[in-house]
Order: structure tokens, then C-alpha cells, then sequence
């Protein structure tokens, strides 16, 4: 838990929207002004310096990158950060994910009158964990059989994979992804929370990563296998009876977008034996039930590792609700959903998770 007052350090290197984000994070009254900075090597001094509870990062700015800040940051003294940014195009989502920042607000959105959603973040994320974020070529992931639970096989062959996935999950998501095949024998469906308007970034993003199909749906898409199908943000995402899928409206005031728990649910109805559920990092436990959906119809279910998880909320409630069969490190992952894959009913024969 974080402390009775959260420190923020401000960072951007325009004085009228520091002043404009510092009168929103005040007004709570929760909040104190640690420090601001109008470059990227100010705020790795005074991060240093200071030990904020949380950082709020722009991009542009000169003397030295919040790109780069963030990653000196990470890699040093590794603090939560929020970016706080009107540059949100697919290569900067990209990049500050990978770099460690924990999520995104878009600049242009900030005013006094329309700070709640700043507010929240800041918030949520001055109480989180962190830890060194190194080099991914510096840190290679192996799988290690860590198991719960003894293996249950299955009555049926698995016919869909579904992944819930909040704070710290895109750049897992594109690992695991990425050591998947391009004509990988079963559809995978993803609830990714992320801020309305930028699913088509990370979709592009992580077509840019993988060798599969990966696509933002339409409203009544057929699940085909090979393809990842990407929950937008603005709808919850389900599966119907036909095996379709059905983009709902969000109920009044739904803090998690998209909902991992109103997919998996969904899934564990229409696939029931034959559904592999995937939760992996984030805060809060939106997905939790879903995968316990999942359990009990008979399916499988897989979590993140505490040890490779940027926040271990999401996977832990789900393993400290015993409903989780194996937990693995991302690369682990990847390597049982090829395994999986190869029972798969829909091909005459898989080789390696290929469907031939």
C-alpha cells in the first residue's frame, strides 16, 4: 500500500501544463508535489534526489527524452511512472510500455475540470511494486516448472485461448505472441486494459511483433484459428453460442476496459472443457472469476509468474483462489500453448503448434 500522502515528481518541460497537472493532483488532497523537472536528466536527478511515490512523464522534451528517462529510471532507481503525453501514436505506446511505464494519459485531455481520470491513475499506481526494469536481451525469460497444482488433461481438445491482461501486460502479451506460429491451430481473444482509442496502436504494434494475424474485431467476427482478436477498449468483448464475436456495451461506471472477466466468462460458457484461460500481469482482479469460469467448466488455466510480472495482482488473486493449474514465466507460456495446440481438433495434424 502506498503511503497517507502520495509524493508526485512533475515532469514536463511546458511550466503551463505542469502548473495545470500539479492544481489537479493537489485539489485531491491526498496528493503532494514532490518536485518538478522540464527535462528527462532532471527528473533522473531528482528521482534520485527526491524518491517520488510516482512520476508524471511527458515525451517531447529537450536536453534529454522521457523515453529515455524512463528507461534510466527503470534501470536505477525504479519509481511507478504515468506518461502524461499528447504524442499517443503506435510507435510511443510501444515504447514506454516496453520501457517500464506503468500506463498513458493523453495531454490534450488534462484540464482542471477533466482530471478524475489523471486522479485515478495516479492513485492506482503510487502503490505499486516496482523493480529494476533491464534490458529484455540482458534478461532472457526461461521457463521453470513451477506447478500448483498437478495437470489435469482435459476431455475435449482445446478450441480457443482467452487472455486477460492489465498494467505491465502488453509487452508479455507481445512476448508470448511473438514465439507463437503464424498458423497457430487455435484463435486467441484478448481483454487488454487500455485507455479508449488506443487498441488500433497496440494492435499495430504487436502485428509488428508476431508472425500471427492480430486484428481490433468488428461486431459478429467468426473466430478463425492463427488469428488474435484484440478487445476494444470502448466495447466489452464476448463469445456467443455461434462462436462469434458479440462487442456489448459497457455497463455504468465499469472501472476495467475492456473486461477480462466478462470475456473469459463468456468463453467458459460456449467452450467449457475446451477453453484455455491466460491471466497475466495487472492490478485489481478483474479476471479472476473468468478464470475460475474456466476451472470449472474444465478447462485449463495458466498464470503469469510473480517473478516475471511487472505487478502480480491479477495472477495472484487468481492463483490464491485455487483455480490456477500451472504457473509459468512467459516463455513458459508460449511453449504450453504450443503444446496445447498440437490436440487441437480443427487440423488434420499440428506439428509444433503448426496447423497443417
Amino acid at each position: 500500500m502506498h503511503k497517507s500522502k502520495i509524493r508526485v515528481l512533475v515532469v514536463d518541460d511546458n511550466i503551463l501544463i505542469r502548473k495545470v497537472i500539479i492544481d489537479i493532483l493537489i485539489a485531491e488532497g491526498n496528493v503532494i508535489i514532490a518536485g518538478e523537472a522540464s527535462n528527462g536528466r532532471e527528473a533522473i536527478e531528482k528521482t534520485a534526489e527526491l524518491r517520488p511515490d510516482l512520476i508524471t512523464m511527458d515525451i517531447e522534451m529537450p536536453v534529454m527524452g522521457g523515453l529515455e528517462a524512463i528507461e534510466r529510471i527503470m534501470m536505477s532507481t525504479p519509481v511507478p511512472i504515468l506518461v502524461v503525453s499528447s504524442y499517443m501514436d503506435t510507435e510511443t505506446i510501444s515504447s514506454v510500455m516496453a520501457r517500464g511505464a506503468l500506463e498513458v494519459v493523453d495531454k490534450p485531455g488534462i484540464s482542471t475540470k477533466n482530471g478524475a481520470d489523471l486522479l485515478k491513475k495516479v492513485r492506482l499506481l503510487a502503490g505499486v511494486r516496482v523493480t529494476p526494469h533491464l534490458k529484455r536481451e540482458k534478461t532472457p525469460l526461461v521457463a521453470k516448472p513451477a506447478v500448483l497444482h498437478p495437470w489435469i488433461k482435459t476431455a475435449g481438445s482445446p478450441g480457443i485461448v482467452a487472455i486477460a491482461a492489465s498494467t505491465g501486460g502488453p509487452p508479455v502479451l507481445a512476448d508470448i505472441l511473438s514465439q507463437l506460429p503464424g498458423n497457430y491451430a487455435l484463435p486467441i481473444v484478448v481483454a487488454q486494459h487500455i485507455a479508449n482509442g488506443f487498441a488500433a496502436g497496440m494492435v499495430t504494434w504487436l502485428n509488428s511483433r508476431s508472425s500471427q494475424e492480430i486484428m481490433k474485431p468488428e461486431d459478429g467476427a467468426t473466430l478463425l484459428p492463427g488469428r488474435v482478436y484484440i478487445a476494444p477498449p470502448e466495447y466489452n468483448m464476448e463469445i456467443n453460442e455461434q462462436k462469434r464475436i458479440v462487442l456489448c456495451e459497457r455497463p455504468p461506471n465499469d472501472m476495467y476496459h475492456p473486461s477480462c472477466n466478462a470475456l473469459l466468462n463468456s468463453v467458459s460458457r460456449v467452450y467449457g472443457p475446451a477453453s484455455v484461460g491466460v491471466i497475466l500481469s495487472g492490478m485489481g482482479n478483474d479476471g479472476v472469476n473468468g478464470m475460475r469460469a474456466i476451472k470449472k467448466a474444465g478447462g485449463i488455466t495458466i498464470a503469469q509468474d510473480e517473478a516475471s510480472c511487472l505487478i502480480f495482482g491479477m495472477p495472484g488473486l487468481a492463483v490464491e483462489s485455487g483455480c490456477i493449474d500451472r504457473v509459468l514465466p512467459p516463455a513458459g507460456i508460449a511453449a504450453e500453448l504450443i503444446r496445447l495446440a498440437r490436440h487441437a481438433s480443427n487440423c488434420e495434424s499440428v506439428v509444433n503448434g503448426i496447423c497443417l
